[in-house]
């Protein structure tokens, strides 16, 4: 065998490990986030690991509710709004974590405003303190259902505007 061949057996060994790790992830652990509560518990078994308060969508840009997974991970993301993309750093709504999940547009992710967690403030999105979402990423990978259950009320939400 050649050292290429060899090289290319090892890449692939490394790369069905990770796969298998994620799928254990993905099979032990979910989320669960109390929209109405603004709440994300991690679940490990069935049984809550750890919880972190959120701030969830505004009135006019719900949180979506149903069942997603994660499907990408990026450290340090760069946002890319209306008008020009925000690069990572302090001024980045984004904070320093993104888990994007299965419905498009949509993620957990840190933020520059951390007063607004506890509030109905993002445009759908689940926005954490960063170092709460640094914490969560560390935790899960690709693949981790993440439920979005509970409506909040439109008292409440219209308080938070």
């Amino acid at each position: 065998m050649t050292h290429e061949t060899n090289t290319s057996r090892f890449t692939q060994l490394i790369a069905a490990l990770a796969f298998a790790a994620a799928q254990a992830h993905a099979t032990d652990r979910r989320i669960v986030i109390d929209i109405a509560a603004r709440k994300l518990f991690l679940l490990e078994d069935n049984t809550i690991r750890k919880s972190y308060d959120t701030a969830v969508g505004k009135a006019a840009t719900p949180t979506p509710q149903g069942t997603f997974t994660i499907v990408n991970r990026i450290p340090h993301p760069t946002w890319y709004g209306s008008g020009r993309p925000v690069a990572p750093g302090k001024r980045n709504p984004l904070g320093t974590r993104w888990l994007g999940l299965s419905a498009a547009g949509y993620g957990i992710h840190g933020t520059n405003n951390p007063a607004s967690i506890g509030t109905a403030a993002s445009k759908g999105c689940i926005r954490m303190r960063n170092r709460d979402v640094e914490e969560l990423f560390e935790l899960v990978g690709p693949g981790v259902t993440v439920e979005l259950v509970g409506a909040r009320p439109v008292t409440t939400a219209a308080a938070d505007e």
